[in-house]
């Protein structure tokens, strides 16, 4: 077994990572250095440079710029405001009522905006004022926040999940939207459940208690943004149109509701597209770097490599799981989700492939494990953007968000060795 290309490929990585490097150069750079131990420069920089271009050529990914736009629309629009107030109908009058708010906010503009970002920066400014006159502490709001915010990453629609089916060379992308329901719901009622006890324990206020109409009204003013779920999600389900399609909807569904509530204008539009286009452009130059390093993996054998020495350890799928779970999660800490899929997808896929796992299972574990990252320093997006919303630090915002990490960790363990809760909604519908 030739371990010179993986060592090349990770001391190159993670030393440029460490100097600063933006992450898509450290990709690409790193890739180049280990095509240069098996062919000469020219052919090398050539391949790397090609595998980019050709990376980014699947319709699929189409998705991915139309998903961004209609996450940016949505958290401009007033979608934000009316599902806020249409959670808090329902939990406002509970222990930590607010912080129960602010994850089933999260859980719904998730589900519709599938934007951890977009959903952390709309909840963090709207209910973190409002926690804070009620006098939950700044730092448990943007505990809670940070956290709550990941699940739109599990619950569909979802750019992670688009992008896994690619990495696993075509799962189906309506199988996994599917299974990230269950999962999604699990991690946020673990994140209620801590945001109550903790609300208890510092003895928060209680809020006072919805009246049946309210609900009523509050759940009225939310329907035409609740409705994008039965378009794009049942659109993709029942085989009208595929993933690619159903986010070109989204963006014309979000673009009629937001200047239908007044909240979108021709004057605020072109700077919506500049921010999506921005994002667009970092997370296309990701992917088309994350799938160059993929197939020189591929061309050096890397992922037979460690897939062997993986089931040399043990044979026992649940140890296997676990090495693989805390490998994950230590890789989510450094890098960001998308290159992380891209990379370590055709890697572990076929190890948890030969121990029975579907691979549907798999791409939820993955996401999963990946969103804590995005809540951890020192490369957690989701982290400073709390933060920052909540206008605190990171140090103050560690003990409160330790027992919502460890939450996550118990949804994560859950979903690993219990199958079917990623694969019984699928199953209902034979995807």
């Amino acid at each position: 077994m030739d371990y010179i290309p993986i060592l090349v490929l990770v001391l190159s990585f993670v030393g440029l990572l460490s100097i600063g490097t933006p992450v898509a150069w450290s990709i690409s750079i790193s890739s180049v250095l280990t095509m240069l131990v098996s062919i000469p420069a020219l052919p090398a920089f050539t391949t790397v440079s090609q595998r980019m271009g050709t990376g980014l050529d699947s319709f699929a990914l189409l998705a991915i710029p139309f998903f961004i736009l209609s996450g940016q629309l949505m958290n401009k629009g007033g979608i934000a405001h009316r599902l806020i107030a249409f959670a808090k109908t329902l939990v406002g009058s509970l222990p930590g009522g607010l912080a129960l708010i602010n994850v089933i906010g999260a859980m719904l503009m998730g589900a519709i905006a599938g934007s951890a970002m977009a959903s952390a920066s709309a909840m963090g400014s709207i209910l973190g004022p409002e926690m804070e006159k009620e006098g939950y502490s700044k730092e448990f709001g943007a505990a809670v926040n940070i956290t709550s915010a990941t699940t739109g990453l599990i619950i569909p629609p979802s750019n992670v999940l688009i992008v896994y089916s690619l990495a696993s060379g075509g799962v189906s992308i309506a199988a996994l939207f599917l299974a990230g329901y269950i999962p999604g719901i699990i991690t946020g009622l673990f994140l209620m459940m801590v945001a109550m006890f903790w609300a208890k324990k510092k003895k928060y206020k209680l809020g006072k208690r919805s009246s049946l109409k309210d609900v009523f009204k509050t759940f009225i003013d939310a329907v035409p943004s609740l409705f994008l779920l039965v378009i794009v999600i049942g659109g993709i389900v029942t085989g009208i149109f595929t993933a690619t399609e159903a986010s070109a909807i989204a963006v014309l569904y979000t673009l009629i509701l937001g200047f239908a509530y007044k909240e979108i204008s021709f004057k605020t539009l072109p700077q919506i597209l500049l921010d999506s286009s921005s994002t667009t452009a970092v997370v296309m130059l990701l992917i088309g770097a994350s799938m160059s390093m993929s197939w020189v993996m591929s061309f050096e054998n890397i992922p037979q490599s460690i897939s062997a020495s993986l089931l040399a350890i043990s044979d026992n799928p649940i140890i296997i799981l676990l090495i693989i779970n805390l490998i994950l999660l230590f890789v989510g800490i450094f890098m960001d989700m998308t290159p992380a899929v891209l990379i370590f997808t055709p890697i572990f896929l076929p190890v948890v492939e030969g121990l029975g796992m579907d691979p549907i299972q798999f791409g939820i574990i993955m996401v999963l494990n990946l969103c804590i990252g995005l809540c951890t320093p020192p490369v957690g997006s989701v982290l400073f953007v709390g933060v920052g919303v909540a206008e605190t630090t990171i140090q103050k915002v560690m003990k409160p968000l330790l027992p919502l990490f460890l939450a996550m960790v118990v949804a994560l363990f859950l979903v690993t060795y219990f199958p079917q809760l990623t694969l019984w909604l699928p199953s209902v519908f034979n995807l």
